[in-house]
């Protein structure tokens, strides 16, 4: 295998003048159009499909107002999550003596929910139910297991507003000259008395999807007149707030109190120092200093002192203490998620013998999976698409015990081919099933998931709420098993939880040895390590298209779909999947969806610009993306076909989060894989590429990768010089000291 060469790229020619792959080498001219794709064409961690990326939240204020006046089936799912985290944390406190979680809350954990009560009751806290040592666990004894069953989602009841509140609000923004279609997203997320809020403190507009600073300010100009400014209180802390909730669209769950302090002095605030110490007296934001023995700290100065502490000197020969702001409710999912993982590290004891299991694993990876699974509360398992029967061999054995085991992928692609690998449909389940109580086995008298064994694949998509959530669930005792290929893209919301299991070493990790297949496993496994190298595929597994402009790459595109891969490779067109950089640009996945469409599946788009046989992408909440296929519409709504199961659409939420998907972003694509992919890579992409990106984007391909090449350089540059970017997140810190 050889490095490389400049010009070319992997694997043999693409195609001639009629889209027909052909075996001449492949040299790629530099992009003609010599555009440059902007922040707003980057892909969006948070709601694919539904924005060009996280800058989108700046556009006006009423971009995207209609489609969200409506209570969305993202705004269900969020209101169910609650609602079982404020049930977890009640049957909590009604419980008398310390807390049976196998270790005591103290240190960070006590001290952070102590600052938020008091914040939000406005009571004194009192550190005395943390006092007595925790008991040791008793085991649960392990009855029969039960079938895994599938159940309908028991209906959500979503929080509206009364219709007299938004006739209130709406008075309001007319008045400060914002869009009327604002009115139901503003009640429901600001209450009853929205009007008036909104009429004290016109800034708090920013806490709705869609508003930038720029509208805010507007709207506090029409409302106030002269009697705001740059400086007003009200308008710094809204703005401290906005800050935090935008870098959580990028995947932090804090950010360092200077970066804070210099976008506030980017937005016309004079003194930044005394906005940051405001917003933490209100309880905006929570302040957190990270030592240099890598202790935790929160709450331990007054919210008067923090400020100053935060540009004090450091004492002679001491460390520097660095400084982060973070939102409640992110802070308190990490607070959680750490405590809950220590809590089965040290719950675990022995159920059962392994050894026999072990010894018949099909693989010594497999072996040594099950051997640590064995005597482990929680174990980190990382590998390749190969190394998931791994994980399947886990559960498997598990079930062969007669223990409880499930595996939960991120996708219904995963849990599809995790159900194919264990050999039993009812032990693969969605994550997002399971929590919410669409699939699985349900949950006990208090609230747990009735399971000896979890297997969470796709691990690097898990953010820090959902993981947060996830460890509440599990009752002591119960492993879990957190499984995925940490070269992939990580997860759409904040947190990088896989990432910072693996770098604490918070528990054992198992690092698969069985290594993907072929001539694209080769591809990636040297993208992996920073290494764009030419792999030998003699059956065409691996195609290079160049592509002189973004129109020619759209062009391209369609000839491989509809025309070359289905001829040459075999595989159909329905199986062939598109993945781009970004949603906008001439070569986005917009861009591709109109050619596609008109190629493969013409029509009028009668059904709300669908027509029956369309690729669709359902996102039925921000970060999932569900593939399907549209099969009809009436009064009910947009009928879809995802894999098998029958989903309708209400009307109203159609354009929100329904999107055409013979392309897909590769955020989109994390966690599903397809017989074919196709991935286009335009003159104008270069700024929105990264190791992590073709990484995921290549791998997606089961038999056959074509890319279509307009980049030049920037590709292998992206692969050696450009790892993910880095989340600022305090989960590693947390569980590095809750071991110490």
């Amino acid at each position: 295998m050889t490095a490389l060469p400049r010009g070319e790229s992997p694997g043999p020619s693409a195609t001639d003048d009629d889209g027909v792959v052909t075996d001449e080498p492949a040299t790629v001219p530099a992009p003609a159009d010599g555009t440059v794709a902007g922040a707003d064409d980057e892909e969006t961690a948070g709601e694919p499909g539904a924005t060009d990326g996280p800058a989108a939240s700046e556009d006006t204020a009423g971009g995207d107002a209609t489609a969200s006046a409506a209570p969305s089936e993202a705004e269900a799912e969020l209101a169910a999550q609650r609602e079982l985290l404020e049930r977890i944390e009640k049957r909590k406190a009604e419980k008398e003596g310390p807390i049976d979680a196998g270790t005591k809350l103290s240190g960070p954990a006590a001290d952070l929910l102590a600052a938020v009560r008091a914040v939000e009751s406005g009571e004194k806290p009192g550190a005395a139910f943390f006092d007595s040592p925790a008991p040791s666990p008793a085991r649960r004894s392990v009855p029969a297991p039960a079938p895994v069953r599938e159940r309908a989602a028991e209906p959500v009841q979503v929080r509206s507003a009364p219709p007299e509140a938004v006739a209130a609000v709406a008075a309001v923004l007319a008045e400060g000259g914002a869009p009327e279609a604002l009115a139901g997203p503003a009640a429901a997320t600001l209450g009853a008395q929205a009007g008036e809020a909104l009429r004290q403190d016109p800034w708090q507009l920013l806490s709705l999807p869609g508003v930038g600073p720029e509208q805010a300010d507007g709207f506090a100009r029409a409302l106030l007149g002269a009697g705001c400014g740059p400086d007003d209180e009200r308008r710094t802390a809204a703005l401290v707030g906005w800050l935090l909730e935008r870098a959580a669209l990028q995947g932090h769950t804090a950010l360092d109190a200077e970066q804070v302090r210099a976008a506030l002095a980017g937005r016309s605030v004079s003194d930044p120092e005394a906005a940051v110490r405001h917003a933490i007296a209100e309880g905006v934001v929570l302040v957190f200093q990270d030592g240099p023995e890598g202790e935790a700290s929160e709450g331990e100065t007054s919210e008067t002192d923090a400020g100053d502490e935060e540009g004090a000197e450091p004492a002679a020969g001491a460390e520097p203490v660095q400084v982060f702001l973070g939102l409640d409710r992110y802070a308190l999912a990490e607070e959680s998620l750490a405590d809950g993982l220590a809590r089965l590290v040290n719950a675990c004891e022995k159920d059962a013998d392994w050894s026999d299991a072990a010894t018949a694993a099909a693989s010594p990876s497999a072996a040594e999976l099950i051997r640590t699974a064995a005597a482990h509360g929680l174990v980190a398992h990382t590998g390749g698409e190969a190394a998931r029967a791994e994980p399947a061999a886990l559960i498997a054995a598990a079930a062969g015990l007669g223990l409880r085991a499930l595996g939960a992928t991120h996708s219904v692609d995963g849990r599809l081919r995790l159900a194919d690998a264990v050999g039993d449909a009812p032990a693969a389940v969605t994550l997002a099933g399971l929590l919410t109580g669409a699939e699985g086995p349900g949950r006990d008298e208090e609230g747990a998931l009735a399971l000896d064994l979890l297997v969470v694949l796709d691990a690097p998509q898990l953010d820090v709420e959902t993981g947060a959530m996830l460890v509440e669930s599990l009752a002591d005792g119960t492993r879990l098993v957190l499984s995925g290929d940490p070269g992939v893209l990580g997860s759409a919301g904040a947190g990088r939880v896989f990432a910072d299991v693996l770098a604490a070493r918070a528990c054992p990790q198992v690092v698969s040895r069985t290594p993907d297949p072929g001539p694209i496993g080769e591809l990636v496994s040297g993208i992996g390590i920073g290494e764009l190298n030419q792999v030998e595929a003699p059956g065409k597994e691996v195609v290079i298209v160049p592509a002189r402009d973004a129109g020619e790459a759209v062009h391209r595109t369609v000839q491989l779909v509809a025309d070359s891969v289905p001829r040459a490779i075999g595989v159909p067109s329905s199986d062939t999947q598109v993945i781009t950089v970004g949603h906008g640009g001439s070569a986005g996945t917009r861009a591709l969806n109109e050619a596609l469409k008109q190629r493969l599946n013409p029509g009028p788009g009668r059904f709300g610009g669908f027509d029956p046989g369309d690729r669709v992408a359902h996102v039925p909440a921000p970060g999932r993306t569900v593939p399907g296929v549209v099969v009809s519409a009436d009064a009910e709504g947009l009928h879809l076909d995802c894999a098998g199961s029958a989903v309708v659409v209400p009307q109203e939420r159609v354009a929100a989060s329904v999107r055409h998907a013979w392309a897909l972003s590769a955020h989109q694509a994390a966690g599903m894989r397809w017989p074919a992919v196709v991935v286009v890579l335009p003159g104008d992409a270069a700024q929105g590429l990264s190791r992590p990106w073709v990484y995921t984007a290549f791998s997606r391909g089961e038999r056959h990768l074509s890319v279509v090449h307009g980049v030049d350089q920037a590709l292998p540059r992206a692969v050696a010089e450009s790892p993910a970017e880095a989340r600022t997140t305090r989960l590693r810190t947390l569980l590095e000291a809750s071991e110490g």
